[in-house]
């Protein structure tokens, strides 16, 4: 299937490191060769960018590996195709307006025998079961929140209950942003390290670099990185319970509620890898 990366932080920080790791695994030291993306929040606005080619030998990866572009939150995909044809109109993440916001989806999983009906306001411009979800997710919460964006609680909750139903149907490990929080969820595989003072030098693993990030930031900053698997081989990395929905603001983790999605989770904390 595919793989995730997200980033949310208390201030503007760039991605550039974990990119360079992540774009790797897109047909360079992994088999997701079929298209990538990744989405840039800046103040309201979202920079975009997408391609139906491998990561790993695309030219407008390697313009975002070197183009320091500096966001609190950060979704990008690398694509392993299950569903849906390898075209521009299937490459996540994908972008939708609600309540007067963007926001950014990315998913790795398969859904079967999902096909939710749509009452005309989020419709799938391709066909993956992920931009089904999408749209899906955004049609149930405008019409359980018709009058604009209930508080951070109302809306964790409505996501795990829309996380519990859609993953009925098959993995569905994903990550959302409306440029506020990161929402990430579990279903089978994702991982993540918070990054605060004091820092020290990471190494990928995927390729032979090192970055000592003591020497670019301040104390005061933290960002939270997530994956599918770690990008570095000299950090704790922990491991989210499957069947879990957590809630990244300002580089941390922010309790809005219970985070099971599936039975048999025991909710007791994240192990590392």
């Amino acid at each position: 299937m595919c793989q995730l990366l997200g980033m949310n932080c208390n201030v503007p920080t760039d991605i550039c490191f974990s990119f360079a790791g992540f774009q790797a695994r897109g047909g360079g030291t992994d088999v997701h060769a079929d298209g990538w993306g990744i989405a840039f929040f800046e103040g309201r606005g979202v920079r975009v960018f997408l391609d139906p080619q491998p990561s790993a030998s695309s030219p407008v990866a390697e313009l975002v590996r070197n183009y320091p572009i500096r966001s609190l939150n950060v979704i990008a995909h690398i694509r392993k195709a299950t569903q849906g044809q390898v075209t521009l109109d299937n490459t996540h993440p994908f972008q939708r307006e609600l309540w007067g916001s963007y926001w950014i989806f990315a998913h790795n999983g398969n859904l079967l025998d999902y096909a939710p009906r749509f009452d005309g306001r989020f419709l799938p411009v391709g066909n993956t079961d992920s931009e089904t979800a999408f749209c899906d997710i955004l049609q149930h919460l405008a019409a359980e929140f018709p009058d604009g964006p209930p508080p951070a609680e109302a809306l964790y909750a409505a996501l795990r209950r829309l996380a519990i139903r859609i993953g009925a149907h098959g993995p569905f490990n994903f990550l959302l942003s409306n440029g506020d929080y990161l929402f990430a969820h579990c279903s089978t595989r994702l991982t993540y390290l918070i990054r605060q003072a004091p820092f020290a030098t990471a190494h990928l693993a995927d390729q032979d670099l090192s970055v000592d990030f003591s020497r670019l930031t301040t104390p005061a900053d933290r960002v939270a990185v997530i994956a599918t698997a770690p990008l570095t081989d000299n950090e704790v990395w922990q491991t989210i319970p499957a069947g879990t929905l957590l809630a990244f603001r300002h580089g941390a983790i922010e309790a809005l509620g219970d985070t099971v999605t599936i039975a048999g989770n025991p909710s007791a904390g994240a192990g590392s890898v």
